[in-house]
């Protein structure tokens, strides 16, 4: 558990913690904000790739998600350190306890929601998604949005639906959620949570 300063330090922190399910539009909503906020755009996946010098799915083949899981929760303890970002984190991360924690504990974590329709149309066609390479990629989809979707509540401050709009527009409605959480969030008293 966290207490007193928790919220303090998010704040300080200028972080912004993008979660959600794979194709929810965290990259690229995650670049356009950071580029309005004169943040510093980081993605969890491309930090890993970085890292092991591989992709993503020759990780899968290799080490399977579990190997992938404990790269994945690594990068994430190293990257909620630093100031000033926007972090798309994958769609798994907050599987891992200790991930949950430390996007909490380090910033305001913004959850991109999509329905299971959408998530589909944006993913059906993409051989970069080694979890959706099964016999039914959309059974499989829908599973894991049953497990994951309280798990990207629980630990978001802001859930946005990203229904049909832009990316544009999704940006500034963000914006403006993220100003109003921001002012309520300053004027409440500090507490042990």
């Amino acid at each position: 558990m966290y207490h007193t300063n928790a919220m303090q330090l998010k704040r300080l922190s200028g972080n912004i913690f993008l979660v959600g399910m794979m194709g929810a539009g965290k990259t690229t909503v995650g670049k356009m904000l950071a580029q309005a906020l004169g943040k510093v755009f980081v993605d969890s996946d491309e930090e890993i790739q970085l890292r092991t010098g591989v992709t993503i799915p020759h990780i899968f083949d290799v080490e399977g998600e579990a190997g992938f899981r404990q790269r994945e929760a690594s990068v994430i303890q190293d990257l909620v350190l630093l100031d000033n970002i926007v972090l798309a984190t994958g769609g798994g991360t907050i599987l891992n306890e200790e991930s949950r924690v430390a996007l909490c504990c380090n910033g305001i974590v913004v959850y991109l929601k999509s329905t299971i329709h959408d998530l589909w149309q944006r993913t059906r066609h993409d051989r970069n998604r080694p979890l959706l390479q099964t016999a039914d990629p959309y059974a499989r989809l829908k599973s894991m949005y049953e497990q994951r979707d309280p798990l990207y509540a629980q630990v978001a401050n802001l859930v946005m639906p990203t229904g049909k709009q832009s990316a544009q527009s999704l940006v500034f409605h963000l914006q403006q959620e993220l100003n109003r959480f921001s002012e309520i969030k300053s004027q409440q008293p500090l507490r042990s949570l």
